[in-house]
């Protein structure tokens, strides 16, 4: 057994916060995108359960969302999966790009064909919940409407016509403490509705996709609303952060200026080009 298999990343093209549970979680309504950028998880043969990775961070943590989705599928299935996977982190931790969850849907996905132990898509589902909200995406990652906690999705034929720059800064932002500052809001019209309503294009995206974390995390962080501002200024049409952050993207209409603003960032930041 050796197989190599991409974990990709995602953007969350706009993110309402809808209303707050009475389990604690929050009702949230977001487009969730897949970038081409991904991490690389190397599965093989082993006599016991090896976790390696070339990132220093994840090195020393013993009980990462790999480990994690390996552990729940051993106590779900009660049978013991001995193999060593390796993981070539390229998307960066904490950055609102969904790296780690993409990671254990990954693991999930893998493990379940590789040592064939028949779970269906609802019980892949119903574990990938219980490692983070965002999991259930990354089982399936093509552009989907997410509703509830952003388990709940709806396939949606959308494509970014523009380049798309990400960059991240290198910022760390506590999804739990970003939570803690939103004030809940139901918007006046869904996503998915404009979607319907073949609204989602370039002329309206500032009018329509919005992010609520925005806002709390800029006034606390205000980096990431200067470099907002240095990416607009930069030729972007388009600007928004995805997830709790810390990543910005940009989307240019002109490829040649997506160019010179990678050229210009990547000095200082993570970035990653993504043409349409």
């Amino acid at each position: 057994m050796n197989e190599t298999v991409n974990a990709p990343a995602k953007i969350n093209f706009g993110l309402n916060v809808v209303e707050k549970r009475k389990d604690g979680f929050h009702n949230i309504e977001t487009i969730f995108y897949p970038l081409s950028l991904s991490d690389t998880l190397a599965f093989s043969d082993s006599d016991k359960y090896i976790f390696e990775t070339d990132n220093s961070i994840l090195n020393s943590e013993k009980d990462n969302l790999i480990t994690k989705a390996k552990n729940m599928l051993e106590e779900y299935t009660r049978k013991t999966i001995n193999v060593k996977i390796h993981l070539s982190k390229k998307i960066p931790i904490g950055a609102g790009l969904g790296g780690g969850s993409s990671d254990a849907a990954t693991t999930l996905i893998t493990l379940n064909r590789l040592f064939k132990l028949g779970l269906d898509s609802v019980q892949l589902n119903n574990l990938a919940l219980k490692l983070g909200s965002d999991v259930p995406f990354f089982l399936n990652p093509f552009p989907a409407y997410g509703t509830s906690r952003g388990e709940i999705l709806e396939q949606i034929d959308f494509k970014i016509k523009e380049t798309i720059l990400l960059i991240n800064p290198g910022i760390f932002v506590s999804t739990k403490w970003a939570y803690e500052k939103i004030t809940p809001q139901k918007p006046q019209l869904s996503l998915i509705d404009y979607y319907r309503r073949a609204k989602l294009n370039l002329d309206h995206y500032p009018d329509i996709i919005k992010n609520d974390f925005e806002k709390p995390v800029i006034n606390e962080f205000q980096a990431i609303g200067k470099l907002k501002e240095e990416i607009c200024e930069s030729g972007a049409d388009f600007v928004l952060m995805s997830g709790s952050g810390s990543s910005l993207f940009g989307l240019f209409s002109d490829t040649e200026k997506s160019k010179n603003a990678k050229a210009q960032f990547e000095k200082r930041f993570f970035t990653y080009l993504q043409k349409a």
